[in-house]
């Protein structure tokens, strides 16, 4: 990575972590560094960082309130890279969708594109925390890179955001053309919760006929099903808990947990029939909340004849690919990015 790229990846690390002690981006919690300190003995120290004492903060039950003005306070403090904002028109009488253009220059045409989207557990979050993945993506590639801010929940619960970031493929198929995008070559990825609407996404373009060339699922929230159990062991311990996890999944879903749910793609895990999707890479950690469930989902993918790459990194927790100063965390990275250019690039 450039000298360019690395400080535009520092500066966005260090504002996420900043918006997370003020409670952008995640449930506001107050902080609880005893707790955080007992945890850490739980995972391998290289994977011990301050930023933790940020990232993990103590759950209050509450849905996250947004606070806008600081929202953009921060937005316009974290360096864009190649992103420039802009709106994609809404269908069916639904509001645009706001977004980030991220279009490398001298990108060859047609290219590949990326539907990228953000995560926040489906109630918080914004483009901003990945303008520097997105920004990597791009220019690595030569790809042009769309980066949804889709509707959150619990204010607009299931299925408001997902048809958001169906909105965002959509607009890149109808408008391949004008884009320089060959419509063979769209991938949609994203992190945590964005990791989880972009196996919804996959599904609904499997069943609607739209082509999908890739899905990159970074340890996704894919199954409701992880917040009724108690068996997790060691896992989830560390930045998203069950209980947060819980909580989450009730109000993008609008109803407790636990209740059934048959709505197609409101649960990508509950979906039976995985054949025809468009090939995955699924990256997790082994102390991560959603390791059973990704491997699982991994698993039944192969299952079902779709080629599927995992990667699973010992040691890690939720989101600690944030911590780029460690090497199995950079490789973790580089992982992701490579297999979206083997899928994508051109």
């Amino acid at each position: 990575m450039s000298g360019r790229g690395r400080a535009i990846g520092l500066a966005a690390g260090a504002a996420w972590a900043a918006a997370a002690a003020a409670g952008v981006g995640h449930v506001l919690w107050s902080s609880n560094s005893r707790r955080v300190r007992r945890l850490l003995k739980t995972v391998p120290e290289h994977f011990h960082t301050p930023i933790l004492f940020l990232l993990d903060r103590e759950y209050d039950g509450k849905p996250p309130k947004r606070d806008s003005r600081l929202e953009g306070l921060i937005a316009k403090a974290v360096p864009t890279g190649l992103g420039q904002p802009m709106t994609i028109p809404g269908r069916d009488g639904e509001p645009g969708v706001p977004a980030y253009i991220y279009d490398p220059p001298g990108r060859r045409r047609p290219s590949g594109a990326v539907l990228w989207i953000h995560g926040g557990g489906m109630i918080a979050g914004a483009p901003w925390m990945d303008h520097a993945i997105c920004t990597r993506i791009a220019r690595e590639h030569g790809l042009l890179v769309i980066s949804v801010d889709y509707r959150l929940a619990p204010e607009h619960p299931f299925p408001a955001g997902t048809e958001d970031c169906f909105t965002g493929l959509l607009w890149l198929h109808e408008r391949a053309t004008l884009l320089g995008v060959d419509p063979s070559k769209i991938a949609v990825g994203g992190e945590s919760a964005g990791g989880g609407l972009s196996a919804m996404v996959a599904q609904m373009a499997h069943d609607r006929g739209v082509d999908l060339a890739f899905q990159a699922l970074v340890y996704p929230m894919i199954d409701d099903r992880t917040a009724l159990r108690d068996d997790h062991g060691d896992k989830g311990l560390l930045v998203w808990t069950s209980a947060k996890n819980k909580d989450a999944w009730g109000w993008f879903l609008g109803h407790p947990v636990g209740e059934e749910e048959d709505r197609p793609y409101a649960v990508p895990s509950r979906r039976a029939d995985l054949s025809g999707l468009a090939p995955a890479w699924i990256g997790i950690g082994d102390k991560d909340l959603f390791h059973d469930e990704d491997v699982e989902y991994a698993r039944r993918l192969e299952e079902a004849g779709v080629p599927v790459e995992l990667v699973v990194v010992p040691g890690m927790y939720h989101a600690a690919d944030i911590l780029q100063s460690v090497p199995e965390m950079r490789e973790f990275r580089n992982s992701l990015i490579a297999a979206i250019g083997r899928a994508v690039a051109r």
